[in-house]
């Protein structure tokens, strides 16, 4: 298997859709350790953000926010499984 420090994102995965057309992607040759970090800080922000807006009655204050940053932390995931998927990375050496 390859070392997991040489792993790098693909940039295969988008999202924000508008349209039915993605806005976003996630750039490829990022490092998945480096990936993966941001991801865990973007989703400690969301769950901060829909703590508050589950408190506030009557609002979707923060809703919004929380909802795109675990859209983004989704995608990140979701990409760096693409690549701990690839055949090529799963070789036994």
């Amino acid at each position: 298997m390859t070392n997991p420090q040489d792993l790098k994102t693909i940039g295969l995965t988008p999202f924000s859709y508008h349209d039915n057309e993605p806005l976003f992607h996630i750039s490829a040759g990022v490092p998945v350790i480096r990936a993966l970090s941001h991801a865990s800080d973007l989703l400690h922000i969301a769950k901060h953000l829909a703590s508050d807006a589950a408190m506030v009655r009557g609002s979707d204050r923060h809703a919004w926010a929380s909802h795109f940053l675990q859209e983004m932390s989704k995608a990140i995931v979701d990409d760096v499984v693409k690549v701990l998927e690839a055949p090529m990375n799963n070789r036994n050496e």
